[in-house]
């Protein structure tokens, strides 16, 4: 099992136009080989440096299969209007990739 994550620091006040981006995605992700569960996670708000922090959390059977839709036209779609919203964030998303240790 595969978690492939993004942070996104989220523009304090643009909270809701971020929630309706991911909302409105075109997703193929069910049909993607391997994949298993997506979640979107919304963390605290950071008043010091006006952000509020957010999640994306995919679940898959394998590293494998996650780096095989990387290199998919389904991702590339899924990622094509990525810069049309660079206002509503602080940055660029940060990704974390882990491998679940088994028997824990």
């Amino acid at each position: 099992m595969y978690i492939a994550m993004n942070r996104f620091k989220v523009a304090t006040g643009s909270e809701g136009d971020f929630e309706t981006v991911w909302r409105n995605r075109d997703s193929s992700l069910p049909e993607v080989p391997g994949f298993v569960e997506f979640r979107l996670l919304r963390g605290k708000v950071n008043e010091e440096e006006g952000y509020t922090l957010y999640s994306s959390h995919t679940v898959w059977k394998s590293e494998a299969d996650f780096q095989n839709w990387t290199k998919s036209e389904s991702f590339r779609a899924a990622h094509r209007n990525a810069g049309d919203h660079k206002a509503i964030y602080k940055g660029p998303p940060i990704f974390e990739g882990f491998n679940v240790v088994d028997g824990i």
